[in-house]
């Protein structure tokens, strides 16, 4: 006959029916300790031992009573998302951007500092550290209540957290963007590619949620893609996948130069190209034109249900994405329906939150560390 369950087993065993109804809390608004009971599998009994024991270490909280019906309305019991909390951070050319969101993914505070595209590294992460102490000085919190961090860049990111090579910010190759932070926040950080971030926020919260096969264009200061295929953000064998920008013949080098020739900032090229200016015209027509090879290119390898073109200048929609899908009906089998991103500059601040939210639930809880007091 089997011996009784040892100290380690009952521990564990607390361990999955607790992170089982935290899972079931975060599924909805919130829930009575039967719904609970009916989404786990637990016996009511130990559904209401352990709904206790999360009230006591703050991962759940009693929300109010519903009005109506007959009788005193059952106890309703929701995942407390305040428990903890994620910084995400976008390191752009113009800006620098921290959010401060609980574990739902809702952002809290939010800092903007601008930078100019000429700015040295050390000054780039000056204003790094500025948004960042103010945004969780904004949330009253410290480094120390961070539990994990995800922060995005232009370039080509290691498994580790170094940029390995960027052409768009001077002295940006070689800067170890995770240790930075984490002098910051000591907890997790994670960095990305700042494409690839926005194509996880626009899988997460914008018009590719129920898309499985998504590329993704950052259209702003640089090109840059993200790639999702069947559902997940595809990095590739050395993390390199999408940097189709690195051949030149395929133009998104040189796509920049036909918005600056124009004369202006890119948003006023747009403008002028909107108001019927011929020369502005001309030149978003040649910047399309280049932006659509590559594009192109990445549709016929990967056939995604739907192409997302984002960043800087996604508030320009209406004068690039029909020449865009012209442009690929051109050159596709089949032309994937087009959109601009319903995220636009916060994509990649966005997308860095998800990756930090990430971290948390692969660690905390899938339950590969155990749960502790939050209140």
């Amino acid at each position: 006959m089997a011996g009784a369950p040892n100290g380690g087993d009952l521990s564990r065993l607390r361990q999955l029916n607790s992170l089982a109804v935290i899972k079931a809390l975060r599924a909805g608004p919130s829930l009575t300790l039967t719904e609970v009971a009916k989404h786990t599998g637990l016996s009511r009994a130990s559904t209401e031992d352990v709904v206790r024991e999360l009230l006591q270490m703050g991962w759940a909280a009693e929300t109010a009573a519903t009005a109506g019906g007959v009788g005193r309305p059952a106890r309703r019991y929701r995942f407390r998302a305040e428990a903890g909390r994620v910084l995400g951070i976008d390191i752009g050319g113009h800006n620098i951007r921290a959010v401060v969101a609980d574990l739902d993914g809702e952002v809290q505070d939010s800092v903007r500092v601008p930078v100019t595209p000429e700015m040295g590294r050390a000054e780039r992460l000056e204003a790094v550290d500025r948004a960042a102490v103010q945004c969780l000085e904004k949330a009253g919190l410290t480094g120390g209540d961070v539990w994990a961090s995800g922060v995005g860049t232009t370039g080509l990111v290691d498994g580790v957290g170094k940029v390995v090579l960027s052409e768009a910010l001077p002295e940006w190759t070689g800067v170890d963007l995770a240790a930075h932070v984490r002098r910051l926040a000591p907890g997790p950080v994670l960095v990305e590619n700042d494409g690839r971030l926005a194509a996880l926020a626009e899988c997460w919260r914008g018009v590719a949620r129920y898309a499985k096969d998504m590329v993704f264009l950052l259209a702003g200061l640089r090109t840059g893609t993200g790639l999702v295929i069947d559902g997940k953000l595809h990095k590739g064998f050395a993390n390199a996948s999408g940097e189709i920008g690195a051949l030149p013949v395929l133009g998104w080098i040189r796509a920049q130069a036909h918005l600056s020739a124009a004369s202006g900032e890119a948003g006023d090229v747009f403008a002028a190209a909107r108001a019927g200016d011929r020369a502005a015209a001309t030149a978003v027509r040649r910047y399309v034109r280049d932006l659509a090879l590559g594009t192109s290119a990445l549709v016929l390898t990967l056939d995604p249900q739907m192409v997302v073109v984002g960043g800087g200048y996604s508030r320009s929609a209406d004068v690039l994405i029909e020449p865009l899908r012209r442009e690929l009906d051109r050159w596709c089998i089949r032309t994937p329906e087009v959109r601009m991103s319903a995220l636009g500059e916060e994509g990649v601040v966005l997308g860095a939150v998800r990756l930090a939210l990430d971290d948390v639930e692969d660690r905390v809880l899938d339950g590969r560390t155990p749960l502790v007091s939050h209140l």
